[in-house]
């Protein structure tokens, strides 16, 4: 198996590739088109601004490589956020590869914004990207933007309002959380993207 992760600059990067390394799965790290098209897992980490993190991908001549991808794709934290249409932050347009526009979430007193801790994931059991998981368990954030809650919508967390935690449509997943920092719930969930067979 050919892991990558897409180098567009996230500083989460290295912690996501020893987070793998733990799982015994080695990624390369890259922003070179072929090696990503080549691969048989692809990983899209993310921190910071969505439209800074565009003017990266594109950049580096990587938003049609992802539009067309054919291996299955994770994108974690500012990733996940990149798969959708467009975002409010900075209203930049995105990969358009899951409907919805990312919004800024609403604070409230007591209630901060940006989000930042453990949270529970709420979903029903049966998405295998969530094999071995219990709904509950907890998971670590660290956002201020929050996609909204779609058909393809896997598990959900609230800090307000509800909003996607975890996506999937086939083969293009997401996690708002940082698997990286989630502990086991993060492992598993890395696990389970490596190591099931997408259709």
């Amino acid at each position: 198996m050919s892991i990558v992760l897409v180098d567009g600059g996230g500083t989460n990067i290295m912690s996501v590739r020893a987070a793998l390394q733990r799982l015994g799965a080695d990624a390369r790290l890259t922003s070179d088109a072929g090696a990503i098209r080549a691969a048989t897992r692809v990983i899209l980490p993310g921190v910071g601004a969505a439209g800074p993190g565009m003017a990266m991908l594109r950049a580096a001549g990587l938003v049609d490589v992802l539009r067309t991808l054919q291996a299955p794709l994770l994108g974690i934290c500012l990733g996940m956020q990149l798969l959708f249409e467009a975002s409010d932050e900075g209203g930049v347009e995105c990969l358009g590869l899951l409907p919805g526009r990312v919004a800024k979430m609403r604070g409230a007193p007591g209630l901060w914004v940006p989000h930042m801790g453990w949270n529970a994931l709420r979903f029903a059991p049966g998405d295998p990207l969530l094999d071995g998981i219990e709904p509950g368990a907890h998971a670590y954030f660290v956002h201020g933007y929050a996609a909204p809650v779609t058909a393809a919508t896997v598990a959900t967390a609230t800090h307000g309002d509800e909003f996607a935690a975890v996506v999937r449509d086939g083969r293009r997943m997401g996690a708002q959380f940082h698997p990286e920092r989630s502990a086991a719930t993060g492992a598993r969930l890395l696990r389970n993207f490596i190591e099931k067979d997408w259709p």
